[in-house]
């Protein structure tokens, strides 16, 4: 199974443990999403305190719809550095549990989480199945 550009094999691995190779292979995907993602955020903090910077000097004179749009910018901003940030302890966590054992298994029922999802979400705690679980009572 190719899992973002590394081939991960054996469909239930996860019960059947892996290779050192393919723990390194799923080790160096995480990293260099953590890796990625982090720079991304990096780039994110400083166009934040540049936006902030720009607000302070530039405030006087402002009318309702000046002030609308750096409010919208200011809340744009820091959704994005939320969602980078979020991302980035998905990374870090998934690494942890790869370092633990617990990789590749769902953290509500502890069966395996299918190839396809890790395929496609590679910091996947959960099944298909727990996740809907989830999504449904916090809906």
């Amino acid at each position: 199974m190719l899992v973002n550009g590394a081939v991960i094999t054996g469909k239930g691995a996860a019960k059947v443990g892996r290779t050192p190779e393919e723990i390194e292979q799923i080790r160096n995907i995480l990293r260099g999403r953590f890796d990625d993602i982090n720079a991304e955020y990096e780039e994110a903090v400083a166009e934040n305190q540049k936006l902030r910077l720009v607000e302070i000097g530039d405030a006087a004179g402002d009318d309702q719809a000046d002030s609308g749009s750096k409010t919208a910018e200011r809340d744009a901003a820091t959704s994005l550095l939320r969602t980078l940030l979020d991302r980035r302890t998905q990374a870090e966590h998934a690494m942890a549990r790869l370092d633990d054992g617990t990789y590749g298994n769902c953290e509500g029922c502890s069966n395996p989480i299918p190839w396809e999802r890790l395929e496609v979400f590679p910091s996947a705690t959960t099944c298909v199945h727990c996740k809907q679980n989830r999504e449904r009572r916090a809906g």
